[in-house]
């Protein structure tokens, strides 16, 4: 195993560029074991030796591997953010950029299914503690497809159909995972919401 070094005296701002590496690492190793196991694979001495961190700086980071995968999915989904400022919705109605970024989202998933399995399923189970990093999720799926209908000014009406539009997306992928809907089905049934409500 790969411990840290030991510190010497840092810069202020050298020692919170080397805690947001090492934090880093910690989430890329979770993403990479998920990726080759799902969630049983994800385990805190595992995720340390991977990251090439001791098992206290996983735990200073994360106080769980609930925490590990749920971290990981709101990175994943500010990362989809990103790649949709690079690359923006495509359709001249907004209906049809929600469409657009809703398959992109299930699309850009199916990709990793294994993380993504392990993501949803910590998701599913977390507890009050967490619920900041789920409502991180929701958020900022919610912005997205507001982002994507490009109205002047959403409305409350945007934002209320943003978010039914959201846990749609977030129970589609329950689904997927518990091998009830392949991502076909989950592609069609968002699109179908999104037809009906925006």
């Amino acid at each position: 195993m790969v411990l840290d070094p030991v510190p010497g005296p840092a810069p202020d701002g050298a020692l919170a560029r080397n805690q947001a590496a090492r934090r880093r690492r910690v989430l890329d190793a979770t993403l990479e074991l998920a990726d080759r196991g799902g969630f049983d694979a994800v385990q805190m001495r595992d995720v340390a030796t991977e990251a090439g961190v001791a098992l206290g700086t996983v735990y200073r980071y994360f106080e769980s591997k609930e925490r590990l995968l749920l971290e990981a999915n709101v990175e994943q989904v500010e990362l989809l953010r990103a790649r949709l400022l690079e690359r923006p919705p495509e359709g001249i109605e907004a209906v049809d950029r929600v469409v657009d970024v809703l398959r992109r989202a299930c699309g850009w998933l199916t990709r990793r299914p294994e993380a993504t399995a392990a993501m949803v399923r910590a998701l599913g189970s977390a507890r009050p503690s967490e619920a900041d990093a789920v409502a991180r999720v929701s958020t900022t799926m919610e912005q997205i497809i507001v982002g994507a209908m490009h109205r002047p000014k959403s409305t409350e009406r945007d934002r209320a159909v943003a978010r039914i539009l959201t846990q749609v997306w977030l129970s589609s992928l329950v689904g997927w995972v518990g091998g009830v809907d392949g991502p076909e089905v989950v592609g069609d049934d968002l699109e179908r919401a999104a037809r009906l409500l925006v």
